[in-house]
């Protein structure tokens, strides 16, 4: 035997190492010959040569080689066991179920399912999803009776003290009627519109459900997918969560419904369980609720109507509906349903379900429905006060305005029957005693908005929205965004400029002594000394209400007496984001403010609600702590509480000291301004009046430590909403926010405290530096001083109304005299304004914006109530 026969057994292994055995024998290649390939014993891998007795292969590239030793090295793993190695193996020894890496193919085609093994897990999967379809079809049945939801219930409302307020919802306002005493024409409006195939298909859309579930699971829209018997299944047997688990109960629910039911009884059952809104539950209810007249009278047209609600009542009823969302205005609302409305009745037309003359009659004319109507116990304030405390409760929590009014529910509010009552008998008292409507053509259509809120806490105590339902009155005037706030605003420069300082002062605060220019038509100024400029580019002038002549007076005068120039000149120098800032840190929502932070931003052309001014006064109050307006306390259904309605947190809006300045400054606007009629009260209180240009609205905002509270006055156009000028209104030339608005808060707030402590207010300490306005004289060294007395000496009572008429002040001469040295003479001329009727704007300078830098943002902000600025919304903002 020769020695190359005793050779132990060579390595087994594939590789590189097996590619350059395979190579012994080749003559040709770039790489020079492997070892071995010679023959010669030096060459091997043992003494003995290993080129004989081998088979001999050429291969013509070392990739032929790496393939050959690929292929090598799967013929040893395959006989080493299936599936070792890189290459193709030898058959499995025991047959595989799954073939899978095939055995009998090379690189990628080894890993590349064969058509068997793909279609057998595809009849798997089928199989597999019939069986499970198969099972919830078995487990899944029909409910024997409706669900609680399609049943019609109460709402119960409970006062602060948890007494009942009213009950009131969808359970008298529903009434299922028959299939023959549904016209044909509402049934066909319905299926032309959301379910053409209604009569041929199985019951479900697998396709609209697959969206559905797969909009689920990515966070989309969960709406759509649902035919007419799913619909009907969901409003009758389910829950209206919209979870996966639910889609697919209603999908095996509305098969076995289509096999027990008729498409006759399915499409009477969704008809009288479907939500109209306006509380109107089924068709019957919405024909009464919206025509006044039996479903089985409606007209082809009516029939339109009344199923383009089915698209959203929020957005397709004519009345509008801003108490949920602030685009569903009456007007786009109008819009969006005759739209649908002519589409449903070109598609029953189109269907053959509506004959060309039918067709012609139907769309000759709109069918205007009826207007709102108050439900049994929505009277007087109940109606508002309901109003409020339901889109509170549909923006804090996930209930939907159809469960919502479905009724079950119990809600416990933060109003006091006893301030709600003596804020609505204070505002008929005063109207009775101001106005007489069948006298005087300017005390026609005048409305009034209140709102009384607790400061260092949010809950709405009490308000006034308006006459009641029962009079037609369906907009809220305590939660309605649109009416401009005119000089309440000046606070918040105030508190800006305490907190924030002006562009001289490095960030340091200003001081309420500091001086500004007070004259009429006066031109302001930039940061950097430049003139601010209207469109076309001519110097903007402010205006007050008359052209006394102030002089440079400091800013706690200027708000005593509501003069206008002071505040705007400040209002640029501090910067009006940081006036917008302050602003909405104490309460106001971004939504409600003016279009641009010009110029007349600082003299309230801004549209918040009552209960926001309100509540931003109670910042105020609560030395600098704010805390967001709440109406309920807690919401029960079904005995359990709902998650969402805890008390809103308390949080800093600025420094106590800053709070504690404004009050001051406030206090002495009752004491010897504007606000003197409050002074009625006979207890500590601040304030500030409100009064806008060409008289549409006057404001009185108060407060104590316990309540702050608002009253806001307007005339409106009842046809376009529009605001409409005061001037002739109560009798008076001009009405302003010392007048009317602050008898009514000083009557509200004498009954809301009887026998309530008067605490008082903090003491004030003193706040920044004296940081006068351009142009201001130099001070001499006691002039501080001076002033400090001078504001200590003020007469704590105002003049009388026949002596502020008579003996108004001297002008000031602003080189030579003092601000408030009435004896001293100036350059002679002789001034007789600074006097309004009644007295009660000293000075006659309680006006809002009377012209601005961009006059679209200033003449036009605020003039119509529910367009633009966020329109009749959650507590005058938007409900996100």
């Amino acid at each position: 035997m020769s020695e190359h026969r005793r050779k132990p057994p060579q390595p087994q292994g594939g590789g590189r190492a097996a590619a350059r055995r395979g190579q012994s024998g080749s003559s040709s290649g770039r790489r020079a010959a492997p070892r071995g390939a010679t023959g010669s014993p030096s060459d091997s891998y043992g003494s003995g040569s290993h080129g004989s007795g081998g088979e001999e292969h050429t291969y013509g590239s070392r990739a032929e080689a790496r393939r050959a030793a690929q292929r090598g090295g799967g013929r040893r793993a395959g006989a080493a066991g299936p599936g070792r190695g890189g290459g193709r193996g030898a058959p499995p020894g025991k047959k595989r179920i799954i073939d899978y890496p095939r055995h009998d193919k090379d690189g990628w085609r080894r890993w590349t399912p064969s058509w068997r093994l793909v279609s057998g897990l595809c009849l798997a999967l089928f199989g597999s999803m019939v069986a499970v379809a198969g099972i919830g079809y078995a487990m899944v049945s029909v409910p024997s009776e409706e669900n609680a939801m399609a049943l019609s219930e109460n709402n119960v409302y409970y006062w602060a003290d948890g007494t009942q307020m009213v009950a009131t919802g969808s359970g008298q306002n529903r009434q299922n009627v028959t299939i023959d005493r549904i016209p044909a024409a509402m049934q066909w409006a319905v299926i032309s519109a959301e379910n053409k195939s209604f009569y041929d298909d199985s019951g479900i859309d697998p396709m609209g459900i697959a969206r559905a579930l797969g909009n689920m699971a990515t966070g989309g829209n969960t709406q759509g997918g649902s035919t007419i018997t799913q619909q009907f299944v969901k409003n009758t047997y389910l829950s209206q969560e919209q979870t996966v688990s639910r889609k697919f109960k209603e999908m095996f629910i509305s098969i076995k419904v289509g096999t027990k039911l008729s498409k006759k009884q399915i499409l009477q059952g969704y008809l009288n369980t479907s939500y109209y809104g306006r509380g109107a539950y089924g068709i019957q209810a919405a024909a009464q609720t919206y025509y006044g007249k039996d479903a089985v009278d409606l007209t082809p047209s009516e029939c339109a109507f009344l199923a383009a609600l089915l698209k959203g009542p929020t957005y397709y009823d004519p009345a509008g509906n801003q108490n949920l969302d602030s685009s569903a205005t009456p007007e786009k609302n109008r819009e969006r349903s005759e739209e649908r409305w002519s589409w449903i009745l070109e598609q029953m037309h189109a269907d053959e379900h509506l004959s060309d003359a039918d067709y012609q009659k139907a769309t000759k004319k709109y069918p205007e429905p009826q207007g709102r109507k108050a439900v049994k116990g929505m009277t007087g304030q109940v109606s508002y006060l309901v109003d409020t405390a339901k889109r509170y409760v549909l923006k804090n929590s996930d209930i939907t305005e159809a469960q919502f009014d479905q009724g079950g529910y119990q809600i416990y509010t933060t109003f006091e029957k006893d301030k709600v009552e003596a804020l609505a008998k204070a505002v008929q008292k005063v109207e009775k005693e101001k106005l007489d409507p069948k006298k005087r053509e300017e005390d026609r259509h005048v409305q009034f908005g209140a709102a009384s809120v607790k400061p260092n806490d949010g809950a709405i105590v009490a308000l006034y929205g308006g006459a009641g339902f029962e009079n037609g009155h369906f907009n809220n005037n305590a939660d309605t965004s649109g009416v401009p706030v005119g000089s309440t605003w000046k606070p918040f420069v105030l508190a800006a400029a305490m907190q924030h300082g002006t562009y001289k002062t490095n960030g340091v605060g200003v001081s309420p002594l500091s001086k500004y220019n007070g004259n009429d038509h006066l031109q302001i100024r930039e940061n950097d000394g430049s003139l601010v400029l209207k469109k076309d580019n001519t110097p903007f002038f402010q205006e007050n209400e008359t052209d006394y002549k102030w002089g440079y007076i400091t800013l706690h005068k200027a708000m005593e007496q509501s003069v206008n120039t002071p505040f705007v000149q400040l209002g640029m120098d501090v910067g009006m984001k940081k006036v917008a800032e302050v602003a909405e840190k104490s309460g106001i929502l971004k939504e409600s403010f003016s279009g641009q932070l010009n110029a007349s931003f600082a003299l309230g052309t801004s549209t918040p609600s009552a209960i926001r001014m309100a509540d931003a006064y109670a910042t105020f109050a609560a030395s600098g702590k704010q805390a967001d307006p709440y109406s309920v306390t807690a919401v029960k259904h079904k005995g359990t509480e709902l998650p969402g309605f805890e008390k809103p947190r308390v949080k800093l809006a600025m420094p106590e000291n800053v709070a504690h300045n404004v009050t001051e400054v406030l206090e002495n606007v009752i004491a010897n301004g504007t606000g003197y009629k409050a002074q009625g009260l006979g207890r500590a209180a601040a304030g500030k009046t409100g009064t806008t240009d060409e008289n549409k609205s006057a404001w009185w905002v108060g407060y104590t430590q316990q309540l702050a509270t608002s009253v806001a006055m307007f005339r409106e156009d009842p046809k376009d909403h529009r605001l409409l000028s005061m001037n002739g209104t109560a009798g008076e030339e001009s009405i302003h926010g010392g007048d009317v608005p602050t008898q009514i808060w000083t009557e509200y707030m004498k009954a809301a405290l009887k026998g309530e402590d008067d605490p008082g207010f903090p003491k004030a300490e003193k706040i920044g530096e004296i940081a006068d306005g351009i142009g201001a004289p130099s001070p001499t060294p006691t002039a501080t001083e001076t002033e400090e007395e001078e504001e200590k000496e003020t007469p704590t009572a105002p003049a009388s109304p026949t002596e502020t008429e008579t003996t108004p002040p001297p002008p000031t001469n602003t080189a030579t005299c003092g601000p408030f040295d009435f004896n001293c003479e100036g350059d002679g001329e002789e001034e007789t304004g600074g006097t309004d009727n009644g007295g009660t704007d000293n000075g006659g300078t309680d006006g809002g914006a009377t012209s601005s830098p961009d006059p679209t943002s200033s003449s036009d902000t605020g003039n119509s109530r529910g367009n633009g600025n966020g329109g009749n919304t959650l507590f005058g903002g938007s409900t996100g």
